[in-house]
């Protein structure tokens, strides 16, 4: 109940209405477009959530509204809670229909045009601090053409070709994101360095040419069956000395922490129709090496993925690596204040490298 009240203080815009100071509910009524009454028992759940504070008969915004959800430059997370709200929701509240049949409700490539502009714009919202970690803590300055393999609105070609002014990108994706995508891409000076290719992962050849390969944010929702498809063809379309990227939520092998991919897990339940959703990692001994940067959002480690297209056991194994507490406390418990409001703690991104080899 408590996300829901969120949800609709966000869409009606409350914590913008707060945004250049405190107000009364009479202006508030004003500013959003809401009888008083109602504004005023959303002021009040948003009041006993920590997110606005209340002074007399006056409303004004807390600390992580006002970083987050006013509308302020920075990182915004109004999308995200869109996308909670008008895709997530729905979806959690099949849950118990999705666990009894065993059978999730496909949902990719079948959004209308206004759900898939909430859907990209929250996962790109959701995934930015992760998109900007990938880019500073992976040494992209060896390679020419980078393809993101489902890579959505393209915010993560963007983190990187920001960073790395010779490079160019690939975006491969659903004909619906690639069309957010074009959008997207079109107002950004390194969207020209970014070629936009629709396509289904598993129904079209990927396109040739690149020599580091991106897939953020997939490994979850496909079965692992899928996966191993996903990385055979990945490996049969490059040439050898390529790196495969790897960025996702990730548990433990028993699958009891940590507590955001478990928590998801339901979620992606309800979603793929390709099978059930791998939700874990199992590092192989040997593997791993660090690789770039410990930075403020993850650490990393490499490994080979030379005999990707070739696994006898339908098991994913992957390096990993776990996500780190930034060094601007001040923001990072902004965030943390936040995600836990919203229930969807981050914990547990994590970036993974690896090579082809001959």
């Amino acid at each position: 109940m408590a996300a829901k009240q969120l949800f609709a203080a966000s869409e009606i815009g409350l914590f913008e209405a707060l945004a250049d100071g405190p107000a009364g509910l009479e202006e508030l009524a004003g500013k959003t477009t809401v009888p008083r009454r109602t504004v005023g028992i959303v002021a009040a759940a948003m009041v006993s959530l920590g997110l606005i504070d209340q002074e007399g008969g006056r409303y004004r915004n807390g600390e992580t509204a006002a970083t987050f959800l006013a509308g302020k430059p920075g990182h915004d997370v109004r999308p995200v809670l869109r996308f909670f709200n008008s895709i997530s929701y729905p979806l959690w509240e099949r849950l118990a229909d999705a666990v009894r049949s065993g059978e999730g409700q496909a949902q990719f490539g079948k959004f209308d045009r206004e759900q898939q502009q909430i859907f990209s714009g929250g996962v790109e919202a959701l995934t930015a601090p992760v998109a900007a970690s990938l880019a500073a803590a992976y040494d992209f300055s060896r390679h020419k053409r980078l393809l993101d393999v489902g890579g959505g609105t393209g915010s993560f070609l963007l983190a990187v070709l920001r960073r790395y002014p010779a490079l160019r990108g690939t975006l491969f994706e659903l004909p619906g994101a690639c069309a957010v995508a074009r959008q997207r891409l079109s107002a950004e000076p390194e969207g020209k360095r970014i070629d936009i290719i629709e396509g289904d992962m598993f129904k079209t050849p990927l396109p040739a040419g690149h020599d580091v390969l991106l897939v953020a944010n997939t490994v979850h929702v496909l079965s692992a069956l899928r996966n191993l498809d996903l990385m055979r063809k990945m490996r049969a379309t490059v040439q050898s000395g390529a790196r495969l990227l790897l960025v996702d939520l990730w548990t433990n092998p028993t699958h009891t922490e940590p507590l955001s991919p478990l928590s998801c897990r339901g979620n992606f339940w309800s979603w793929p129709a390709r099978g059930k959703p791998t939700a874990s990692r199992k590092p192989t001994t040997g593997w791993g090496r660090p690789v770039g940067a410990n930075t403020n959002a993850c650490r990393s480690r490499a490994f080979p993925v030379s005999s990707l297209p070739k696994p006898s056991r339908a098991r994913l194994s992957l390096g990993h690596a776990r996500s780190e507490r930034g060094a601007d406390k001040r923001h990072s418990r902004q965030c943390r204040v936040l995600a836990h409001r919203v229930i969807s703690r981050q914990r547990g991104i994590s970036v993974a490298f690896g090579a082809k080899r001959t």
